[in-house]
């Protein structure tokens, strides 16, 4: 995985895509959150919702990145930040690239569908014609706690059924 440094403000910002997760989880969708944040500022709100508006590309950066592009007037989205709970796949990497992201921030790694080094390096590929920072791992045990224990749940509730 490509690293950019981490800031000061990484961790308010996970913090409110934290809040969004749990929304998710409460609504029934995989507990992922994320924010756009402009100059300092949240610019675009999202959780994940593919189950609830039966949308499969209804992912939280996807959600986000719509908001902020509706609020700042432009799907061009250059000097924002996306803060993520859970890295990024390809669908959602494709997204950040066309909107020309400068920074992606995640917290858990995803071994399963991660496209920003857990399962492929879509951020490390340089034949590519934009390329956005990335850090990951920011409060990463929580975020990753967050979604274990929806899956925990998820299987009990499917094993006493």
């Amino acid at each position: 995985m490509s690293l950019c440094a981490r800031t000061m403000s990484d961790e308010r910002f996970m913090r409110e895509a934290l809040a969004l997760a749990r929304e998710a989880g409460a609504a029934g969708e995989v507990p992922v959150g994320a924010v756009v944040v402009y100059g300092g500022e949240i610019v675009g709100l999202g959780y994940n919702r593919p189950i609830t508006s039966h949308d499969p590309t209804a992912h939280a950066e996807i959600i986000a990145l719509r908001d902020a592009a509706n609020r700042l007037g432009n799907y061009r989205l250059p000097g924002c930040e996306l803060f993520v709970t859970l890295e990024p796949c390809a669908m959602c990497t494709g997204a950040i690239f066309h909107a020309r992201l400068a920074r992606v921030v995640f917290g858990a790694c995803d071994p399963k569908t991660g496209a920003a080094g857990s399962v492929l390096d879509l951020y490390a590929e340089s034949r590519l014609n934009h390329h956005t920072d990335i850090v990951g791992g920011i409060l990463a045990e929580e975020c990753g706690e967050l979604l274990s224990s929806f899956f925990a749940a998820r299987r009990t509730r499917t094993l006493l059924a």
